[in-house]
């Protein structure tokens, strides 16, 4: 398990028990080394940040099941055919967010959303989480979280917002720059116009990526 020496004995048997978990979930793509290399990696990238250590050992699970879904998608283990999209912002903690939670909304299972930033932050936008949850989205349970190489290369399309210099460049990805007003330190009022936007954005975006309307599901 993690080599980080300030882990508790709790956290030592969660982690062994989201190891076993993505071994069963991975067990024709990985061999367990390589899981627990990708464990072991996303919970010393939250170790420093996390608030409540009796989350860490989720959130090393969700996060390196999303970057062992990159590896894969990589790596030829995933024949699905569905675009990747990388939603990258400054902190991951609103807009990125939010356009996941439209993205992953309207495309239903047509098509895949990640998001992460090149500075992360400690905790969602509580009131991009409220503004999302007007339009009965419910982003709350999501985290923010860097961005790495390989769920990088594994997206089609690269959306940045803000991030600048700062954000990845791999040769043959689509990339767009957002430029969209940062929601961080404002009111549900100003926020409400950059959600909105966002949504428009997104729908026009699963155009450009052949994400049929008829599969899609309703704008809110």
């Amino acid at each position: 398990m993690s080599t980080n020496p300030t882990i508790s004995l709790d956290q030592q048997l969660a982690l062994k028990r989201s190891a076993s978990r993505l071994a069963e979930e991975f067990s024709t793509a990985f061999n367990t080394e390589t899981i627990e290399r990708f464990l072991n990696s996303s919970f010393d990238e939250f170790a420093d940040k996390s608030t409540i250590p009796n989350f860490l050992p989720l959130l090393a699970e969700r996060f390196a099941r999303q970057r062992l879904q990159a590896l894969a998608r990589i790596e030829g283990h995933v024949t699905d055919t569905n675009p990747v999209v990388l939603f990258l912002c400054v902190h991951n903690a609103g807009r990125s967010q939010m356009a996941l939670g439209f993205f992953t909304h309207h495309a239903a299972d047509q098509a895949i959303a990640w998001s992460g930033g090149s500075e992360p932050g400690t905790e969602i936008n509580k009131v991009a989480v409220a503004a999302m949850a007007e339009k009965g989205i419910d982003i709350s349970g999501e985290f923010p979280k860097p961005w790495t190489d390989e769920v990088v290369q594994a997206a089609d399309a690269v959306i940045t917002m803000g991030c600048g210099d700062a954000c990845p460049i791999f040769p043959g990805k689509k990339y767009e720059e957002w430029a969209l007003d940062d929601p961080a330190g404002q009111d549900i009022a100003s926020v409400r116009p950059i959600r909105d936007e966002i949504e428009q954005r997104v729908l026009k975006l699963l155009d450009e990526l052949g994400v049929p309307q008829a599969a899609r599901r309703q704008p809110l």
